[in-house]
């Protein structure tokens, strides 16, 4: 996992993965927009790890799968790997996430989840016990309504405007199996982006503050090195042939130099007629 940093914007690591399998039957059939993107991730410009994101979004249905790796350079990042997996409806240009599956290591501690969600609220929710600490705040049921996974949260509606401020002004209510936090966006401006392979054009640039709520502890090296006055930013890129946008650089300041997301390949995949099922034939 990509340190302190990505373990919060990404609840399990700054990895994204490149891991997408969906199977639906039936006899209707939807145009499906595909997105591939590769990342890099770098520490004061030496590399130390990379990512991936894979996902599938029709009208109606969508998959997202994530997974990566990182190595540990000195305080900065944990090493760890992570791989996650998030499905739900896509009503009015927005996700609704419906299920939730993530896999993450950092150093010694392993967390698993499994979650379902009915109405935006975690209906079900299987996740490894965290490790002992006093002064880790409580987590109750209110804490798991009307929250989205750590993987659905990071695709943004783009609405009719496209590219602009609107696309940075949320709060994102995040839960991640263990803990309760909000990633508060605002806006810095648009620029020009460019990965090796795929998208060149605008991208809106969004700060990021993170804001723990629960599950978290008091003294967590996480939560310290993001609440210390840290600027983090993330930069928008459209999905093609959708009105989401994706990640497509975060990056964190850092005294000994800034913890960088970069992606390397971003771009859409040829749609494709997927069928899908009525709702008479989900289970």
């Amino acid at each position: 996992m990509a340190g302190t940093t990505g373990s919060a914007l990404f609840a399990a690591g700054v990895t994204l993965g490149l891991a997408l399998t969906h199977t639906l039957t039936s006899e209707q059939a939807h145009a499906q927009a595909g997105f591939e993107a590769a990342y890099t991730i770098a520490v004061a410009r030496i590399p130390i790890g990379n990512a991936a994101m894979t996902g599938s979004i029709g009208t109606d249905e969508y998959v997202i799968s994530m997974s990566g790796r990182t190595s540990g350079l000195a305080r900065v990042v944990a090493s760890g790997e992570g791989s996650m997996t998030a499905t739900g409806a896509v009503s009015g240009g927005k996700l609704l996430p419906m299920r939730y599956t993530s896999k993450s290591t950092a150093d010694d501690d392993t967390l698993a989840v499994t979650m379902t969600f009915k109405d935006g609220n975690v209906n079900e929710l299987e996740a490894s016990e965290p490790p002992p600490g006093e002064d880790r705040v409580v987590l109750t049921t209110e804490h798991r309504r009307q929250v989205f996974d750590p993987l659905s949260a990071l695709l943004m509606p783009a609405g009719d405007g496209g590219v602009s401020e609107a696309v940075c002004r949320r709060v994102l209510p995040v839960f991640d199996g263990r803990r309760r936090y909000d990633l508060s966006l605002s806006f810095k401006r648009i620029e020009q982006v460019k990965a090796s392979q795929g998208y060149a054009g605008p991208a809106a640039v969004c700060s990021v503050a993170f804001q723990p709520i629960a599950g978290h502890r008091r003294s967590s090296p996480l939560l310290t090195f993001l609440t210390d006055g840290r600027d983090v930013e993330m930069a928008l890129a459209p999905i093609a042939g959708t009105r989401l946008l994706a990640p497509f650089r975060i990056t964190a300041t850092y005294m000994l130099g800034n913890v960088v997301m970069q992606a390397t390949r971003f771009e859409a995949i040829a749609a494709i007629a997927t069928p899908v099922p009525t709702r008479a034939s989900r289970p």
